[in-house]
């Protein structure tokens, strides 16, 4: 009878991921990201003049919308403050509840969506090394920009160093701002609402999030407008290399796994004939078994072959 597979039962992973290995795992990376970004702080100078050079570009392409929407957020209270918060912490609370929504009720896309996710994380922080900008609310005050942050900081618990809460600004790297991860995370989990979500909702959501964090990101003055393009490029480039990665890690997996996994199979012709040991087996059995002949008509029961004629069968050997 051949073999079917239940329809639908391809696309299960081979091995369930548990949450016990996932958790570590993501907590490596991010802590490896956090340390990365400060280790490569570059220098003060070169990051202003990278800030300056993107303004300047962006002036020249009548890209820049980062003045008027910080003079907005700054004049508008009811409009800054909020932004000051979706800025400081919808980044660190949204994209987590999407992996561990993904986990617990998508388990088939969430690898592919995690490798994704922590791919172009890596990317971008490759972005911060060879590319330290400083953010517009750290040029000098002749330029036109104000921190929100700093300015509605009495409504929060970051202080004048970024979205850090007071007295950990030294923990972060200020001049980490090309390209924005803010917007980068913000598009992956508008990707996962659109794919994955069920409903007007989540539509809605996977389109308001990341237009919302673009605006506020240039609205508070951490970000250029050119910093949010460069984000959205990095999700990309990490959605077309997640693939690789993936199967890579599984070669690796499979690398370490095929030692213990291999088992010697029995194999057929003159060794077959010495496991028998001169036991008779037939189709399907897995045991050889002793077989005694049967004894001929008219043989009494305990004869031997050569009791039983000439004509007998001879023992199996």
């Amino acid at each position: 009878m051949p073999h079917t597979e239940t329809p639908g039962t391809e696309a299960v992973p081979a091995t369930r991921m548990r949450w016990w290995t996932e958790l570590p795992l993501i907590l490596l990376v991010y802590a490896c990201y956090s340390a990365g970004r400060l280790v490569v702080r570059g220098d003060v100078a070169d990051a202003v003049d990278h800030g300056l050079a993107l303004l300047r570009m962006e002036k020249a392409l009548y890209l820049n919308a980062e003045h008027p929407l910080n003079r907005l957020f700054t004049r508008e209270p009811w409009i800054g403050i909020p932004a000051d918060f979706w800025y400081a912490s919808l980044h660190y609370l949204v994209t987590p509840a999407l992996l561990v929504w993904l986990f617990r009720s998508r388990a088939v896309r969430y690898r592919a969506a995690r490798t994704w996710l922590m791919t172009s994380t890596f990317i971008g922080l490759i972005g911060f090394t060879l590319l330290p900008t400083c953010p517009p609310r750290l040029l000098d005050a002749s330029h036109g920009f104000v921190d929100t942050m700093a300015h509605y900081s009495s409504w929060g618990w970051w202080g004048g160093e970024a979205s850090a809460p007071r007295g950990l600004g030294g923990m972060t790297n200020q001049y980490a701002a090309m390209p924005s991860l803010h917007v980068g995370w913000a598009l992956w989990c508008g990707v996962i609402l659109w794919k994955h979500g069920r409903g007007r909702w989540a539509r809605t959501a996977a389109v308001v999030y990341p237009l919302v964090t673009t605006i506020v990101v240039m609205g508070t003055a951490n970000h250029y407008f050119l910093d949010a393009v460069a984000g959205a490029a990095v999700m990309g480039t990490g959605y077309l290399l997640a693939p690789y990665v993936t199967r890579s890690a599984d070669a690796l997996k499979a690398r370490f796994r095929i030692g213990a996994t291999a088992v010697p199979a029995v194999s057929s012709g003159t060794d077959a004939a010495i496991v028998s040991d001169g036991c008779q087996t037939s189709a399907g059995e897995r045991i050889p078994r002793q077989r005694q002949p049967e004894p001929r008509y008219g043989a009494e029961p305990g004869a031997s072959p050569t009791d039983a004629g000439e004509g007998a069968p001879a023992p199996a050997r």
